[in-house]
């Protein structure tokens, strides 16, 4: 590897943090944005960085898709699931021959990742801190939570420690796993809960609190986690989750308790709303419900694992994208419905 800058491919909510944080530690980092506004404002004033962990502004460097010239060994991946395909196309020519890409996203991108770049120039990337981008240069850092990497065919290797030692400057407490298909698996079942917690304009934390709704929770563990087994993957727990109570056949009161669990757990952020919550509500784009949801109901379909919950929740974050339904106690119903009928 070559000393060159880590290129981050969208600075956003997670991408931004990451680049904020590790140009203050003096690394060499440069941001990639399709916002050139955003661009401007961080190597200009810089990046700003705001919330109850840490209030900093740190200019780093950026440039426009358009405007990356060389190659580089390490890409950040930082963009929404659904423009993975995209992002990849632009950055591989900008990939050395012996580089890699981190994927910080959620769901499972690195499979898509591997497909482009090849298996040997991927590596895998869990994150779950909460951040919101307010606009051109601000983001909100709202808490810290579980950072994870490892390589997605399970080694740990030199270059594995040291991107391990790179997150560590943002978390402390970042993990090195020889298991990140386990920590990926165990947020894709978080994320199932958090896409429906996007029905409605409650907070996170009032909705995992609400008994009514502890069935649609309940439900969409328990398939994600039936198609994890029947994919041989032991999705491993983060941040008062614990896959293995929604496992097939595991007692409801243990799901129970983690779905309270993750109430405790969102009460003391100053991100009160997920980002899918945001990207409907205020940003009026589409989610990533497709890549980071649909795909489970698709890799259950392949493995003969019924998914209905996943399903309707699917159909009702694209009715509210649509404008056919409302992000309203209504529509969480219907899946509530969907969940005592099966």
């Amino acid at each position: 590897m070559t000393d060159k800058p880590i290129l981050i491919w969208g600075a956003g909510a997670i991408g931004g943090t990451l680049g904020a944080y590790w140009a203050r530690a003096g690394l060499d980092v440069l941001l990639v944005d399709q916002v050139a506004e955003h661009v401007e404002a961080c190597r200009t004033r810089g990046l700003h960085i705001s919330g109850p962990i840490e209030d900093f502004t740190q200019v780093v460097p950026g440039v426009t898709p358009d405007a990356v010239n060389g190659t580089f060994d390490i890409v950040v991946l930082a963009v929404k699931a659904q423009a993975t395909e995209t992002a990849l196309a632009q950055l591989a020519p900008h990939l050395s021959p012996d580089g890699y890409v981190l994927s910080a996203q959620n769901g499972l991108n690195e499979l898509t990742i591997a497909k482009a770049v090849g298996d040997e120039r991927t590596m895998g990337c869990f994150v779950n801190f909460g951040a919101d981008w307010h606009g051109p240069g601000e983001v909100l850092f709202g808490n810290r939570a579980a950072v994870v990497v490892g390589e997605i065919d399970g080694t740990i290797r030199d270059r594995t420690r040291a991107m391990h030692e790179r997150l560590k400057l943002f978390e402390p407490e970042a993990v090195l796993t020889d298991n990140i298909w386990g920590y990926l698996w165990g947020k894709l079942a978080y994320g199932a809960m958090l896409f429906a917690t996007a029905l409605t304009n409650d907070s996170m934390s009032e909705n995992f609190a609400d008994p009514r709704r502890t069935v649609v929770f309940e439900a969409l563990g328990r398939e994600v986690m039936a198609v994890a087994k029947a994919r041989g993957i032991t999705p491993i727990g983060f941040n008062g989750f614990d896959p293995a109570l929604f496992a097939p056949g595991a007692p409801a009161e243990g799901a129970r308790r983690s779905i309270a669990a993750l109430a405790e757990f969102n009460r003391h952020t100053a991100k009160t709303h997920s980002g899918i919550w945001r990207d409907l509500a205020v940003r009026k784009r589409r989610t990533e419900v497709d890549p980071q949801i649909g795909v489970i109901a698709q890799l259950g379909a392949e493995a003969g694992v019924a998914t209905p919950a996943i399903a309707k929740l699917v159909e009702l974050i694209h009715a509210i994208e649509d404008g056919t339904r409302p992000m309203a106690m209504a529509t969480f119903q219907e899946l509530i419905d969907t969940c005592t009928s099966t």
